[in-house]
């Protein structure tokens, strides 16, 4: 029964426009805010400890505009995975940096596209995935009804999907093999042994080494790509730049330094409720016999 309403409301939303959605989740992003004093922590600290804000009263704008972009995030899944793929991908008023696409695909060595949580990250394996093959890795999620409506949503066009688990990264090694693109969330918290201790705004992060891994075994071109939400629903800039990364160095880092970059652009559209700092079950934190890289 519960899962008949979750899929009922989901269905329900994806019919709405999507300014509307979006107004809708801001409004749930700061009802959520203060309903859950964790999450309200989590937001709260995350994003003052990157000192991005100026002073007081620009922290509070920000902590405001980020509660919103938040929601906004959540409410607009319905509309992105349930309207039909023409209409969703319509919604990307500009694209640049495409020609990197083209000279990645010239070289014939595939693709790593490095998506952070920043904007509307689900729309940019879709709108890629119109025109080249990708596999995107990805978790599943616990409700199992949520897996089927995920899997529906992101596995259009030229998308296929790759579970976070040996058999998945086996996957995206083919993938890249073909000469194929692939695609990865890097600001994700690994597990145990596949990740490394780095700095994320000056706070250490458990940063995922496959990233690197798979670009030195392939020699595949890696790009960021990444969807800047337009206010009152009119849309995303999606935008994509090359990410040349040093091997003989601690790649998680160039990494997180190339994201902090990024979310600079416009910090409220991260996704600072999101656990990065969190200590996976059997790592040990830095300080403690982990290492740390700054």
């Amino acid at each position: 029964m519960t899962s008949f309403l979750f899929k009922l409301i989901f269905r329900l939303l994806s019919s709405l426009p999507l300014r509307w959605l979006q107004g809708l989740g801001a409004l749930l992003g700061h009802i959520t805010f203060i309903m859950s004093k964790q999450y309200a922590a989590r937001t709260e600290e995350n994003l003052r400890q990157t000192h991005l804000a100026t002073d007081e009263k620009h922290y509070a704008a920000l902590l405001n505009q980020a509660i919103a972009e938040a929601g906004k995030n959540i409410v607009e899944l319905p509309w992105v995975w349930g309207r039909p793929l023409e209409q969703v991908c319509a919604t990307v008023k500009s694209c640049q940096g495409w020609e990197h696409i083209e000279a990645a695909r010239a070289r014939g060595k595939g693709i790593i596209f490095l998506t952070p949580h920043w904007g509307c990250f689900e729309i940019t394996s879709l709108y890629v995935g119109q025109h080249l093959p990708v596999t995107c890795l990805y978790r599943s999620p616990k409700q199992g009804w949520l897996e089927n409506v995920m899997r529906r949503g992101r596995e259009r066009g030229l998308v296929r999907l790759a579970t976070a688990d040996i058999g998945g990264v086996r996957l995206l090694y083919k993938a890249l093999k073909r000469g194929e693109a692939i695609g990865l969330l890097p600001d994700q918290v690994p597990s145990q042994g596949e990740g490394e201790w780095v700095d994320f705004f000056a706070r250490p992060a458990y940063t995922m080494t496959l990233s690197g891994r798979l670009a030195q075994a392939s020699g595949a071109t890696v790009l960021l790509v990444y969807a800047e939400r337009l206010p009152r629903g009119a849309g995303y800039n999606l935008r994509i730049e090359p990410l040349p990364l040093d091997i003989s160095k601690s790649v998680p880092l160039q990494i997180n330094a190339a994201l902090e970059r990024v979310i600079a652009i416009s910090p409220a559209q991260y996704l600072w409720s999101y656990n990065r700092y969190k200590i996976p079950p059997g790592v040990q934190p830095p300080g403690a016999g982990g290492e740390h890289t700054c």
